[in-house]
């Protein structure tokens, strides 16, 4: 980057020297006296119009009375009177002529020199800027096949098994690596073979990459880093040359890691290519199969990648002798959110109030990287408060903030549309508190976050890895709770159940398709998902069923959406008098907590005992496709905003 700016300064001083010149020597040229000869030098002396010679040298520069002037040579053995009076200049006019002895200039001579010069140094710089330019040229391509891995060393601050928490499982299958890297002889002295390669596969943010650096922290070795799109460039080659290179360079630096993040970039099964069989990615992904196989026992190198698709890999790559483990890290259960949140606040300022449970509890279905921001969002809410320690409290709006967004308290909207949203809400919290297989209601805002109108909070109180039919059928009834409240309040529907009928007509449709919870079609699955391998997304369903049960399977979501629409809509008419002082308390206040929205609904409040009340206003984040689901949503609650 220097050397560049350099260059660019060099050019920029010859441009501008090149213009001086121009514009002296034009100016010169301009302003030069005319040349006589000295006859006619003599002849305007006797016509009494010259005032002044200057003599330098040989040379006369003559001013006129006029103002003008001349110039012209003289011979250098005489003086110039002398001359003069020779050649028949008249003696009285002569006298009337002031003779002056000016210093020897050599600007002409220096102009003339530069004039001549200046090409030849343009001609040299440009000759210099095109020899450089070829050499960078040169470079480039030389380094072009290079890798772009980063290597960290072992003097580097490193991290290790005690910066990743939630995940023991995978901390103990990988400590066989580490004890390998630290003592392979014993390995190798009973002919064992440690794994070549060891995918970590879970979903987006569970602590990946920094497991991988904890196994090079732990183990005191170098470790290269790569993501899996810096092999491949548009040129042909050069995806395999960087493989090449990279494994070259962890051969002269074993023991170590390789990792290479996010490795179904070039990882992605072949033959599936857009361009052909024959593309960039699939000659990257052959040159990684020989360079892995290629290891032998005493290498001492250990491959590691990261992917969140695994079922998009190559068989080949997943073979035994080439990733021989799969790591899978899961989402943190109760223990390890915990676990991640001491992680997280060491070092931060917390209040006493502050209960790191209670956050685990609020947060089902976080990964480590929503716990890390969310603790950094519960600092920032904190230093904006001008307070000298994290609250509790700040972590509560630090949990809405990450869900639904920032409050929208500047909206205005109309009575009309705050008795909606009103009674919205208090249709999902009351049908929710009183389905007896729903989670408990932790808070109900009628004030607007986000895209959403207003929120109620539901949430359980442990993790749930499988759902049971009755309690999605009841998820399905609180979602409707909303709209059954519009309904018998005000008579008439609105938009406002939007996304509430969204969630509901695909939690139906996947009782009846994908969980085989339809009394009428039977355990069965129908339809199976189809993807385009190389993008790695679903594109579409391939439909192994007749249009006749395409019908019944349609009946069946209907049915399923409309009993329990009107299952909800008979409990919250049985309830009516709780309904409207719920919703008469949210135009009050706004906001009502776990324990406000007890006490309305004639419960007892529960205890601090490992289900909180008031203290916690939790939310929870929709479940992504995991293990026991694969709807969004039906593992995990989610905030049931009104829109």
């Amino acid at each position: 980057m220097n050397n560049a700016r350099y260059r660019n300064v060099f050019v920029y001083i010859l441009v501008g020297v090149a213009i001086l010149i121009i514009t002296l020597s034009l100016w010169s040229n301009g302003t030069n006296a005319a040349e006589i000869s000295l006859s006619q030098l003599v002849s305007d002396i006797n016509s009494d119009r010259v005032t002044e010679i200057v003599v330098v040298d040989d040379e006369l520069t003559v001013r006129y009375r006029d103002g003008s002037v001349a110039t012209t040579r003289k011979d250098r053995s005489l003086p110039a009177p002398e001359q003069l009076l020779s050649l028949g200049a008249q003696s009285e006019k002569l006298q009337r002529v002031q003779f002056n002895n000016g210093a020897p200039s050599n600007w002409s001579a220096w102009l003339s020199l530069l004039v001549t010069v200046l090409p030849l140094l343009l001609l040299g710089g440009f000759i210099y800027l095109m020899l450089r330019q070829a050499q960078g040229t040169n470079n480039q391509a030389i380094s072009f096949g290079k890798s772009r891995a980063r290597m960290f060393t072992s003097d580097q601050p490193t991290v290790t098994f005690g910066d990743v928490a939630g995940v023991e499982e995978a901390k103990e299958e990988l400590q066989e690596i580490v004890e390998f890297l630290k003592e392979p002889e014993k390995f190798i002295q009973l002919g064992a073979r440690i794994p070549k390669g060891v995918l970590l596969v879970g979903s987006p943010g569970t602590g990946k990459t920094l497991l991988a650096k904890a196994v090079a922290g732990e183990a005191g070795v170098p470790f290269f880093s790569i993501s899996g799109s810096e092999f491949v460039e548009m040129f042909v080659g050069v995806g395999a040359s960087r493989v090449r290179d990279l494994f070259d360079q962890a051969k002269r630096h074993s023991p170590c890691i390789v990792f290479v993040d996010e490795i179904d970039a070039v990882g992605r099964h072949r033959g599936a290519g857009l361009g052909g069989s024959h593309d960039e990615r699939e000659q990257t992904l052959n040159q990684i199969l020989v360079e892995m196989d290629g290891f032998d026992t005493d290498t001492n190198v250990i491959v590691m990648a990261a992917t969140n698709r695994p079922d998009i890999l190559d068989p080949a790559l997943m073979r035994p002798g080439r990733f021989d483990r799969r790591v899978v890290l899961d989402r943190p259960d109760l223990r390890g959110r915990e676990a991640i949140l001491k992680v997280h606040v060491k070092g931060k300022p917390l209040a006493s109030d502050v209960s790191l449970e209670t956050m685990a509890r609020s947060t089902p279905g976080f990964v480590g990287a929503d716990l890390e921001n969310l603790v950094n969002e519960a600092a920032i809410v904190a230093a904006r408060k001008n307070k000298k320690s994290i609250a509790m409290r700040d972590f509560e709006e630090a949990v809405e903030r990450v869900v639904l967004g920032p409050e929208r308290k500047s909206r205005i909207i109309s009575e009309k549309e705050r008795q909606l949203v009103a009674y919205h809400e208090a249709g999902h919290a009351v049908a929710f508190h009183l389905l007896p297989n729903s989670d408990p209601v932790r808070k109900v805002t009628i004030v607007p976050r986000g895209m959403a109108g207003g929120v109620t909070w539901s949430m359980p109180d442990e993790d749930i890895n499988y759902v049971t039919t009755a309690r999605l059928r009841d998820q399905i009834a609180g979602a409707l709770g909303g709209r059954a409240a519009e309904e018998l309040a005000f008579n008439e529907i609105t938009t406002g159940a939007i996304s509430d009928l969204d969630q509901v007509t695909k939690i139906a449709r996947a009782m009846v398709k994908r969980y085989g919870m339809s009394d009428k079609l039977g355990p069965m699955i129908f339809g199976q998902k189809e993807e385009l391998v190389f993008l790695g997304r679903e594109i579409g369903e391939q439909r192994d069923y007749s249009e006749h049960i395409a019908e019944e399977i349609d009946e069946e979501v209907r049915r399923i959406v409309n009993e329990d629409y009107e299952r909800v809509k008979v409990l919250l008419t049985e309830n009516r008098e709780r309904l409207d002082r719920l919703a008469q308390r949210l135009l009050d206040i706004e906001t009502v907590s776990q324990e406000e929205f007890l006490k309305i609904m004639g419960a007892d409040v529960p205890q601090a005992n490992g289900s909180p009340a008031s203290p916690a206003k939790p939310a929870a984040r929709p479940a992504e496709s995991g293990s026991g689901s694969e709807y969004p949503g039906a593992l995990d609650p989610a905030p049931r905003p009104a829109r």
